[in-house]
């Protein structure tokens, strides 16, 4: 059993949620890091892990699989011997539909992932929690305020996301729960994006620039300290939020 703190963030073992999960290791919380299918950290992850000595474990649990987000708790609470003082909901499913294109699979399997899993996950980890000052942070997206038809099914998902992040931090405030939300803009490139698209997509934020992922992770580790916080979404975005982009960022 440990003695620290533990966090459990989804989608961890890459990319975003591979930077928050090492935020909140760093500042001394032992580490549930999750994978969809495999739980393989990228190399960069590995050997930062390490060197800063987190005590860690990983859990691979497939959302589109009925049950999985309860086994997950449940399996974090056996390997700890407590139920996770953190749960940050970063694990997403990412597609290329438009209305002309989505189809009932798509929009079903985006609502598994981006938004009933974290609400099964938020139930189960309620549940569990025992203590006052539990924390939720979901994992939203800087478009939800002026969405475009790009990516429909994430976006609805990820639309109920932020409804629920309400909902919860109204219905779990009186067992000491927060609930918040971060809504990254665009921050870690694929292979979509080349060095001079990112620059002009940098110039095109009203700050000019664009987050990087050590800048989503302090929101996340601030949410997780804020005590008298709840029910709020912090966009870590250069600006984007605050206008209007006719296109996903990617075709632009």
């Amino acid at each position: 059993m440990t003695n620290a703190p533990v966090a459990l963030v989804t989608g961890s073992h890459r990319r975003l949620g591979a930077h928050i999960a090492l935020a909140l290791g760093r500042a001394g919380y032992t580490i549930a890091l999750h994978g969809s299918h495999d739980c393989m950290l990228e190399d960069w992850l590995a050997g930062a892990i390490a060197e800063a000595n987190i005590e860690w474990a990983g859990f691979v649990a497939d959302f589109e699989e009925p049950g999985a987000a309860h086994t997950l708790i449940t399996e974090v609470i056996g390997r700890f011997g407590r139920a996770p003082d953190l749960l940050v909901n970063s694990a997403a499913l990412f597609g290329q539909d438009r209305l002309e294109s989505v189809t009932p699979q798509d929009l079903m399997r985006h609502y598994a992932v981006n938004c009933a899993a974290p609400v099964l996950l938020t139930q189960a980890f309620a549940a569990a929690a025992s203590e006052q000052g539990r924390v939720v942070v979901n994992i939203l997206d800087q478009r939800l305020i002026h969405p475009h038809g790009d990516q429909l099914a994430y976006t609805l998902s990820k639309q109920a996301l932020a409804g629920f992040t309400q909902i919860a931090a109204r219905e779990l405030a009186g067992q000491g729960i927060r609930v918040n939300a971060v809504a990254p803009g665009l921050t870690i490139a694929t292979d979509d994006y080349d060095a001079a698209q990112m620059d002009r997509l940098a110039a095109m934020m009203p700050l000019k620039t664009l987050p990087s992922p050590d800048q989503i992770a302090e929101a996340v580790l601030y949410l997780a300290r804020a005590s008298s916080v709840t029910g709020q979404v912090i966009a870590v975005d250069g600006g984007a939020h605050m206008q209007s982009y006719a296109r996903d960022f990617m075709h632009l």
